[in-house]
């Protein structure tokens, strides 16, 4: 097992390498596979010859780690194929270990990263630049454990990767919905909130009682997108945030946020430390996790779809913490992914580790060992496989699965995360007299230069 922390300097070695050949039979390979004349006996046999598969993700978690040692691994070797567990400290250190080798020249068959685990604006950075092995996802053969039927509306999340199409570049892993939780000792059902409005109406009664995470942390950036939703002018929701910066155009966006943004700043006084002119804003989900367990705040909002019956289990959330349904109609869900890079030095075996991941088997298992659900499809499996996959869940407390999704919004395109993002950076933790329009503008030139 390693685990690697890519610093610039390495970035910077391999970016300046000499320029290599291509590796003809991995090219024929991967133009084979991406036409569909190859069975998947040969991309099996393939991946044995290769013997190892280099997977690069995010190690910070033990549960995860310890799945994969001892269920990924063994199962990967029944398949000839030895996994070779890459843990880093951040996405982005893969994907700019890939575009710095495929600066020097090594294509497909020669790099160093057979699969990451992604999503968002990592996936986007390698999609624009052409850095993806290809439309590999819908011809594995357990893609049919994903719905991939542009007709069918569940099919959004497996197609669109923050607002992004995936192109069939990258198959769904694992998924997980903003779900917020209440401690129902300290909130009547009555006062729980539904809308923003009801939170502001709560918070007017009870300061001090609520906060979210401190932007840029993910956790926080995606409450502001769905108090942006929410308050978005033409009441269409998330539609408009699905387009790209270029579709949409810096003076929209800001038009689009604005109401959004009035609404976080006049809320600042109501908030956690609100009342002493600055807010205890958390920085990550962990230290909202310690405020909501010791009774500082009320509620708890952040990524987790089964979070409630992980902090109770663990004892890190209160015995009376239950999930609610909140905003309505705007709990963003997005799924994350396994992407083949287009260098990957082993190709065959990293087709052989994606359609693995997308077994029942391998799901249920992650969801068991992790907690992380599932990025399969329930509703295209057998009774038995959906009904094995829903006993291995945590479960939900307060809620039904189907509460949550009946709410259900997608996550605004990776285009725009960064400008919303920076907007509230300025516009509310720096307490900037500029109009937002002023400020989405400055941040959109910002990021395209």
């Amino acid at each position: 097992m390693r685990k690697i922390a890519l610093g610039v300097s390495i970035v910077a070695m391999l970016a300046t390498g000499v320029a290599q050949a291509q590796d003809p039979a991995a090219t024929e390979f991967r133009k084979g596979f991406l036409a569909g004349s190859l069975d998947w006996s040969a991309v099996a046999e393939r991946a044995k010859s290769e013997g190892t598969v280099n997977l690069y993700y995010w190690g910070g978690s033990d549960p995860l780690n310890v799945w994969m040692d001892s269920i990924v691994a063994p199962a990967m070797a029944e398949l000839g194929v030895t996994l070779n567990p890459v843990r880093i400290t951040g996405t982005k250190d893969a994907v700019d270990l890939v575009l710095a080798e495929l600066g020097s020249g090594k294509m497909v068959g020669e790099g160093s990263v057979d699969a990451i685990w992604l999503n968002g604006e990592n996936f986007s950075t390698l999609k624009k630049q052409d850095a993806l092995f290809g439309a590999f996802a819908p011809l594995l053969p357990n893609a049919k454990n994903i719905e991939w039927d542009e007709t069918d509306p569940r099919s959004l999340l497996n197609l669109r990767d923050f607002g992004v199409l995936t192109g069939g570049a990258e198959v769904p892993w694992s998924g997980e919905q903003y779900v917020c939780a209440v401690n129902a000792d300290r909130v009547s059902a009555e006062d729980v909130p539904h809308s923003f409005d009801g939170l502001q109406t709560y918070l007017e009664a009870n300061p001090g009682k609520f906060i979210y995470v401190k932007p840029p942390h993910y956790i926080g950036n995606t409450f502001v997108q769905e108090a942006v939703y929410a308050h978005n002018p033409d009441g269409t929701g998330a539609a408009p945030f699905q387009q790209s910066l270029d579709e949409l155009g810096a003076a929209e966006l800001a038009r689009l946020i604005a109401p959004g943004l009035e609404y976080l700043k006049n809320i600042e006084p109501l908030l956690l430390g609100g009342d002493s002119g600055t807010p205890r804003y958390p920085e990550d989900s962990n230290a909202l996790d310690g405020l909501f367990l010791n009774g500082e705040v009320n509620f708890n909002c952040k990524f987790g779809l089964y979070a409630v019956a992980t902090g109770l289990s663990q004892g890190t959330y209160p015995e009376a913490a239950q999930e609610f349904v909140f905003p309505e109609g705007n709990m963003i869900k997005n799924k994350n992914y396994l992407a083949i890079p287009a260098n990957a030095p082993n190709p065959g075996a990293a087709l052989v580790l994606a359609d693995y991941m997308s077994t029942v088997e391998a799901q249920i298992s992650k969801l068991e060992f992790t907690g992380m659900p599932a990025g399969i499809d329930p509703w295209l499996l057998s009774d038995e496989d959906a009904a094995a996959l829903a006993a291995a869940s945590p479960g939900h407390t307060g809620l039904q699965a189907a509460d949550l999704d009946a709410n259900i919004a997608p996550d605004t395109n990776a285009t725009l995360v960064d400008v919303i993002e920076a907007t509230w950076l300025e516009y509310i933790e720096r307490d900037s007299t500029d109009s937002i329009e002023t400020i989405v503008t400055r941040a959109a030139e910002n990021l395209n230069q």
